[in-house]
């Protein structure tokens, strides 16, 4: 199979992801000369991590595998503290490097490590989740949770390369290729109509690591949050519009006390949003449809619990995107067209939630 290589950043900051099947053979490549490498990876991971190291280890390199607990439960501060004193004491020095094996939790850890220790070392990125290829492992977004809210707590630190090997995702459990997928269908909404097309004629096959759009669904969605980011790195404007569905989201999660699967919640938040617009006179009722029957298509919640709406409001409070007290959501004018709504009324909040929990 070819391999797809796509640009992310400037001229100075400016990395490639790396698409195809069999591509973990160029990660020696980007680790280059390091004498060190620390490899962080869940603890699930550990056959796949050792396959890693023992490559690393034939390329000459001094590989010292850093397990961590699976999904959000990594992303908190005692983990981090733990890594930071095992590089303190196996003597990392700024010429070594951070490689993060794993989905989006993983990836999201190992680059903040990367970024903070000694205030920025070089980090390589090995996504084996739909969600960490086509959304936490390219951005150069780094980040890990309190319990105010998730991602609080964070860095940018572009890698200097992403390697999404396709084969990874044939072992990955069928609840968390579907939860990646919200971020694909995100990326249709917001920028690619194409992808909600590929979807639209074949929902099962999207849902599967064999389908036949697969391969382009993933390149199409990093090639959206590539543009984007590539024109934004440090969130100043533009990129804000990849936090679409993202607000209420990271509230769900919250509440969920991150057992919920970011994707599952975003997919919610996604309804939540095209209700909003809706009530906003931006968009129709023929899109809001779209939103519901694209994501349920491939297995995606569209609702949630009608009694959680003060906890998710008051967690939404201390969204990233908010600015004072003006809440601010990315909404549509259209399809791939986003706009940024702040401040909507209380009463429109109330009811876009409310058709959200029609049905829950």
């Amino acid at each position: 199979m070819t391999v797809t290589r796509i640009g992310v950043g400037g001229p100075a900051e400016r990395y490639d992801v790396v698409v195809g099947t069999g591509v973990l053979s160029e990660l020696p490549g980007l680790v280059g000369n390091a004498e060190k490498v620390c490899l962080i990876h869940p603890e699930t991971l550990g056959e796949l991590a050792d396959r890693v190291a023992g490559t690393l280890r034939e390329t000459g390199h001094n590989v010292f595998p850093m397990p961590v607990p699976d999904g959000e439960a990594a992303k908190t501060a005692d983990v981090a503290a733990g890594l930071w004193s095992r590089l303190g004491r196996n003597n990392f020095t700024r010429s070594d490097v951070i490689v993060g094996l794993g989905g989006g939790a993983a990836t999201d850890l190992a680059g903040f490590i990367a970024a903070s220790w000694l205030r920025g070392v070089r980090a390589v990125l090995v996504p084996t989740t739909m969600l960490g290829m086509v959304d936490a492992a390219v951005g150069g977004k780094t980040g890990i949770n309190t319990p105010e809210g998730k991602n609080l707590v964070g860095a940018f630190h572009p890698p200097a390369g992403v390697l999404c090997d396709l084969e990874t995702l044939r072992t990955l459990p069928r609840a968390d290729y579907i939860g990646g997928l919200a971020e694909v269908l995100k990326a249709g909404f917001i920028a690619d109509p194409a992808i909600c097309g590929l979807v639209e004629a074949d929902p099962e096959g999207a849902t599967s690591p064999d389908g036949p759009h697969t391969r382009e669904l993933i390149e199409r969605a990093i090639r959206v949050k590539a543009d984007v980011v590539s024109g934004d790195l440090r969130e100043s404007g533009r990129r804000e519009i990849l936090n679409y569905g993202h607000t209420l989201g990271h509230a769900i999660e919250r509440a969920e006390q991150y057992t919920f699967r970011h994707g599952y919640a975003v997919s919610v938040g996604m309804v939540f949003v095209a209700e909003l617009a809706r009530l906003d006179g931006r968009i129709g009722e023929d899109l809001v449809r779209r939103h519901r029957m694209l994501l349920s298509s491939v297995g995606l919640p569209v609702s949630y619990d009608r009694a959680a709406w003060p906890d998710l409001l008051a967690a939404m409070s201390v969204d990233k995107k908010t600015r004072g007290d003006t809440l601010r959501f990315v909404v549509l004018d259209g399809l791939a067209e986003p706009v940024i709504l702040s401040g909507p009324s209380p009463e429109q909040l109330g009811e876009a939630y409310r058709a959200v929990t029609a049905g829950a």
